[in-house]
Formats: structure tokens, C-alpha cells, sequence
């Protein structure tokens, strides 16, 4: 069952968020925070996801912008995600595999499959490619 977009619980939502533009890193470092709380919320609502979409934009803007990552492979951005949102190994086991599957792509050591970066990609909310 598909839940009804309501414009005006949105508009509310725009309002306590006031999405815009990052010009300085204490607007990213909020931004960053607005997501994470978002991105946790495991009973999301279609606006709260709408919201998240503009910010994971904005953030994406700033980020290219200011903190441009370059070329990188794909275990060198699984490790940065992980990282930056404090996910163990093991927290992707079952996700991608056992153990040693996990332990091998984190390190470099097995190529992510299309799967996998299917999967991964809806775990950390990004784009698929980035681990192909």
C-alpha cells in the first residue's frame, strides 16, 4: 500500500528544514546531521523521503564542489561510507555475503559484483555505480 503525498505536510517539513544551498561546513556538518536523523527513520514518510532527496542533492553539490574525491575505486568508497557512518564489517554480512566475502571487498581483495552494488547502493542510499 502506497501512503498519499500530502503537499501541505511537505511544505511544513520545508519549512522546519529550510533546505538551501551549502555555503560554509558548519550548513554541510547540519545538513549531514538532518540526514543522518532522516536516513534512520525506519517509518519514513513519502514527504520525509522528498525532503531527504534535496538534502542527499545538496550535500552531493557541496561535497563536488569543495571536498572533490576524484578517481577512487569502489572498495576505497565502501571503506569512506563505512567510515563516515560508523559501519562495521559486520554489519554487512548477510547484506553482501559472509564474512570473508565482506572482509575481501572492504579490502580490496574481490570486486564488488552488480548485485552487491545494487545492494549496497540502496543500503547507503547512493548510486549503484559508485561500486562498479
Amino acid at each position: 500500500m502506497s501512503l498519499a503525498f500530502d503537499k501541505n505536510t511537505y511544505g511544513k517539513l520545508l519549512a522546519e528544514y529550510q533546505p538551501q544551498v551549502i555555503n560554509s561546513e558548519e550548513e554541510y556538518d547540519r545538513m549531514l546531521a538532518d540526514v543522518e536523523q532522516l536516513i534512520g527513520n525506519k517509518n519514513r514518510s513519502p514527504e520525509q523521503t522528498a525532503l531527504l532527496q534535496i538534502l542527499v542533492r545538496l550535500i552531493e553539490e557541496y561535497e563536488n564542489k569543495n571536498h572533490p574525491m576524484g578517481e577512487s575505486s569502489p572498495h576505497l568508497i565502501l571503506q569512506h561510507l563505512m567510515e563516515a557512518r560508523e559501519i562495521k564489517q559486520c554489519d554487512l554480512v548477510g547484506i553482501i555475503g559472509s564474512n570473508s566475502v565482506v572482509s575481501e571487498i572492504v579490502n580490496g581483495k574481490s570486486s564488488i559484483s552488480k548485485a552487491q552494488a545494487k545492494v549496497l547502493g540502496d543500503f547507503f542510499h547512493v548510486s549503484p555505480e559508485l561500486f562498479i
